[in-house]
């Protein structure tokens, strides 16, 4: 199997940042974001995807953190289209159920090239420490646009708010480690009637 490895480098006037990945690697992150609970959930999705992740930004948290967490949501979205080629042997499609304790959630991906996301999350409550929850689902949009995928995210069981946002983050890992394991009996195959995704 070839390489499935990134480096995306994204500077704005906002942020500047840089994620190196790996989809074949064994759940090992680092991460500098200036934004600790998103690095605290970002290590989920390498832990549960096992994906090699690292993520460094340097963002206007003067202002507050909804540029970076979208923009590191849109440049993790372009490595993984990068780590992906041409999607030929792959599942492509993946799927979730994760408990922490009281809370529940559901992710299902499908690796299509068609970006969307449907986003069925409700927080009791407007911030988990000093972070917002709102950013959660601009973390998400980014992400689905640059990464090309349709993304379904459902919290079925609600309760303590950091246990709800777990529960999306380490779904949303294991999904995506079953949408993106090379199928071998597709080796070589694009997994759709289209031809291309």
């Amino acid at each position: 199997m070839n390489s499935r490895t990134a480096l995306i480098e994204r500077n704005t006037l906002e942020t500047q940042i840089k994620v190196a990945i790996n989809l074949d690697g064994q759940g090992q992150a680092s991460f500098t974001t200036g934004v600790p609970f998103l690095d605290h959930m970002l290590d989920q999705v390498a832990r549960h995807g096992l994906i090699d992740l690292e993520i460094v930004c340097h963002g206007d948290l003067e202002i507050d953190a909804h540029h970076t967490v979208e923009d590191i949501g849109i440049a993790l979205g372009q490595a993984f289209a990068k780590a992906l080629g041409d999607k030929k042997g792959l599942y492509r499609y993946g799927h979730a159920y994760v408990p922490l304790d009281e809370s529940l959630s559901r992710v299902t991906v499908d690796f299509s090239g068609r970006p969307g996301l449907f986003y069925d999350v409700t927080f009791k409550r407007a911030l988990i420490g000093n972070f917002d929850v709102d950013l959660l689902r601009e973390f998400f949009q980014g992400f689905v646009n640059h990464a090309g995928v349709t993304l379904h995210i459902d919290n079925l069981k609600a309760g303590n708010a950091h246990h709800i946002a777990e529960t999306v983050f380490k779904a949303f890992g294991r999904a995506v480690r079953m949408a993106i394991s090379p199928d071998p009996r597709m080796a070589g195959i694009m997994p759709s009637t289209k031809g291309s995704l």
